[in-house]
């Protein structure tokens, strides 16, 4: 039988070789430091074709903003994302011949207030809020509709679809659009104005020689009939006085 004390070694052997095993599991399982802040140029740049959308976020500082407003709102952000391809296709000079207010309209177009996932727009009330708005203050909203899995979106004047998402997880969601979203409130038509009234008073065209009431003038033969009077009367005159 063993002793004692050799029973005694073995036992503590025994539990420093589980003290050892158990080491690396317990290591392991210590908790992850936290992930720093969402950046959404960072989620931008990864995508690898919004190269044109970061440079209009950044030159209007819409970027710097949403970055700052994620960090406190607690209802979450939507961010539609134009591709490198939906800029191409806009007319040369487009972009150009927008003043910076409405680039910076244009921008906020794209950003909704609220984090959507795809499965929330299918529920949403139309028109969606945006942060773009009138001089008045009113929000330009957009429109949705949904048919099977695919979300479908449209400003108005135009429509395209949700297709890659680049973020879907609240509070910030990213997704690719391939067109760029217009607000019909800034590029649709135009009311026509009221056309002014004609400078020319329609009593000024009449025909030379009447008056407003219409009829012809008579001058002319009331004093050709009086000299015949007074003609006639002289001639009278000198036959009497004869």
């Amino acid at each position: 039988m063993a002793s004692s004390s050799s029973l005694f070694i073995l036992f503590t052997v025994t539990v420093q070789c589980l003290i050892l095993a158990l080491a690396p599991q317990t290591q392991a399982q210590a908790p992850t430091a936290p992930g720093g802040p969402i950046n959404l140029t960072q989620i931008l740049e990864k995508g690898g074709q919004f190269t044109t959308f970061m440079r209009l976020l950044n030159s209007t500082q819409v970027s710097s903003q949403v970055n700052s407003q994620i960090k406190t709102s607690s209802e979450g952000m939507t961010i539609f994302a134009p591709s490198d391809n939906a800029f191409n296709n806009l007319k040369p000079g487009t972009l150009n011949g927008l003043s910076l207010q409405e680039q910076i309209e244009l921008v906020l177009y794209h950003v909704l207030p609220k984090y959507y996932s795809m499965v929330n727009f299918q529920t949403v009330s139309n028109p969606v809020r945006t942060q773009a708005s009138d001089q008045g203050g009113k929000p330009f909203g957009l429109d949705f509709t949904t048919t099977s899995n695919q979300v479908n979106i449209s400003t108005g004047i135009v429509a395209t679809q949700l297709n890659n998402a680049l973020r879907q997880e609240f509070p910030l969601g990213v997704y690719q659009v391939d067109q760029v979203l217009f607000p019909n409130e800034l590029f649709g038509p135009k009311t026509p104005s009221a056309t002014s009234p004609s400078s020319e008073d329609p009593a000024d065209a009449k025909a030379p020689g009447t008056k407003a009431g219409g009829k012809g003038d008579n001058s002319g033969s009331n004093n050709i009939g009086f000299s015949m009077i007074f003609g006639f009367g002289l001639v009278l005159m000198g036959i009497m006085f004869q």
